[in-house]
């Protein structure tokens, strides 16, 4: 909750930051030196090779790769850092308990077990156009800069590093081939004062000294990404008043003294961990 200790700072420095975020994951990669990664949702070949290689070499020095859990350069940024064994934050334009797009479900669980799913919207609130803007600000707020890969004249992508910029955080882009129309918002970009990058490592340079020792100790920072449902006290609590009668989530938080919030998290790692089943009418049940 906005107030709280444990509140990321970077997020509470934000003119208009989240009251709440709903987390599945770790929260403690939400104080880890964060880069965004944005871009077109149909990038080339070579623009989603550049995101995933640029996120890899990104969370190997240490930084947490920030993104939005849609297709295309966001779902291979993610991709990269996972595949470096660093933590990634997917910033939802809906209800965490809620996977969308739907192909991206494997990939969610992925960033849920080294880092975390974050949204600011309630638990059951569907998708809608307005909300994927909205929680862009999160994306670029948590980072210390945003890095568009591909993006065309009018992408969304621009509104993330509009509002960078606007929150004085650093805007870099990638230039591209004249003749491709992706590489047109980030040519924009860099006209507009944006800093041209060519490798991972000029990201590093700039950044690193805002990062400081966070920086150097982050992979030491990152703890096991999602409690052990099986050792856990919260999930053994849980679990006691789970059976094979389908129960809903309020009854759940009324029996175990649990948050709404937590009794959320949890049911959805026990549903990726497939130790329970996500039945009609929000409710949920022990598989057999």
């Amino acid at each position: 909750m906005h107030g709280d200790d444990d509140y990321p700072e970077l997020l509470a420095q934000l003119k208009d930051p989240p009251r709440l975020l709903y987390i599945v994951g770790d929260p403690a990669v939400l104080h880890l030196p964060s880069l965004a990664i944005v871009g077109s949702r149909n990038p080339t070949s070579g623009g989603a090779r550049n995101a995933f290689e640029f996120a890899r070499h990104l969370g190997e020095c240490g930084f947490c790769i920030v993104s939005g859990l849609a297709t295309g350069i966001d779902a291979a940024a993610p991709r990269g850092a996972l595949d470096a064994g660093t933590a990634t934050v997917a910033f939802l334009g809906h209800g965490i308990d809620i996977i969308y797009p739907a192909v991206n479900r494997g990939l969610a669980e992925k960033i849920a077990e080294s880092g975390a799913l974050v949204s600011e919207y309630p638990l059951g609130m569907q998708p809608r156009k307005p909300f994927f803007p909205q929680r862009n600000r999160l994306i670029s707020g948590l980072s210390l800069g945003t890095l568009v890969v591909e993006a065309a004249r009018q992408s969304g992508s621009l509104i993330t590093a509009r509002l960078a910029a606007e929150q004085g955080r650093e805007v870099f882009a990638m230039p591209g081939s004249i003749h491709n129309p992706l590489a047109r918002g980030c040519h924009r970009l860099i006209r507009d004062g944006a800093k041209l990058v060519e490798s991972a490592d000029d990201i590093v340079s700039e950044l690193g000294p805002l990062a400081g020792h966070v920086l150097q100790n982050a992979e030491e920072s990152v703890a096991s990404a999602t409690p052990n449902p099986n050792l856990d006290p919260e999930y053994v609590k849980l679990r006691e008043h789970l059976g094979h009668d389908p129960v809903s989530i309020d009854e759940l938080v009324a029996r175990s003294g649990l948050t709404i919030a937590e009794v959320s998290s949890m049911l959805l790692i026990l549903e990726l961990d497939g130790t329970v089943e996500k039945l009609s009418g929000g409710r949920y049940a022990i598989l057999s």
